[in-house]
């Protein structure tokens, strides 16, 4: 049955939803279960399911049309290179942003020569090597904090150890290094990166 030319009902909708299903449950283990209990960062929530639930549609639309391999690369390209002119993205938000867009169009991108074991194993793959790098390797455990500092002497080489214990009674943090961004001799400040250890 058709409306204006345009077939109401066709089999690849179910497809299309258990394909879905399978993006989601995979795309919440990544962005609820590791992503935000390793930042707890919630403005990027919205944005990391609104991005991958559009490409996927976006893309097995397209895949209707049964663009080739070359085409296929361009879009991905182009989500791949998204930036926002707010602010800039952090480089870890910046690739989960690639993983919730690559995970998307791996499963709604999928043809007849790739089954759904082949699907599932490697969204179940991709998972686990983004849990060994958060919870076992602890890659990326480290944040960094830019704040002014009004003792300047502190800031000499040989006065590291003063800066570093001075920084760590003030901010309670185990800081593992410290970098001096710039230097304001007519007010006596310095402006320093801290980098610290996430405590879980």
């Amino acid at each position: 049955m058709e409306f204006l030319d345009i077939p109401l009902f066709d089999d690849d909708f179910f497809k299309m939803m258990f394909r879905f299903i399978i993006n989601i449950f995979f795309l919440s283990i990544i962005i609820r279960g590791l992503y935000f209990k390793s930042s707890e960062r919630k403005e990027y929530l919205f944005t990391y399911y609104m991005i991958a639930i559009i490409v996927f549609f976006l893309c097995f639309t397209l895949k209707k049309y049964e663009l080739d391999i070359g085409m296929a690369l361009g879009l991905f390209a182009i989500f791949g290179i998204i930036r926002y002119r707010t602010d800039a993205i952090p480089i870890k938000e910046m690739t989960y942003l690639f993983i919730v867009i690559g995970v998307s169009v791996i499963n709604s991108l999928a043809n007849q020569k790739m089954s759904y074991a082949e699907i599932l194993a490697g969204n179940i793959l991709i998972v686990g090597a983004i849990y060994i790098m958060e919870r076992l390797w602890r890659v990326n455990n480290e944040e960094s904090k830019t704040i002014v500092y009004e003792k300047i002497e502190n800031v000499k080489p040989q006065n590291y150890h003063l800066l570093k214990e001075d920084l760590e009674e003030r901010t309670g943090l185990s800081i593992s290094d410290i970098q001096i961004d710039a230097i304001d001799f007519l007010k006596d400040t310095a402006q320093v990166t801290i980098l610290f250890n996430k405590i879980k």
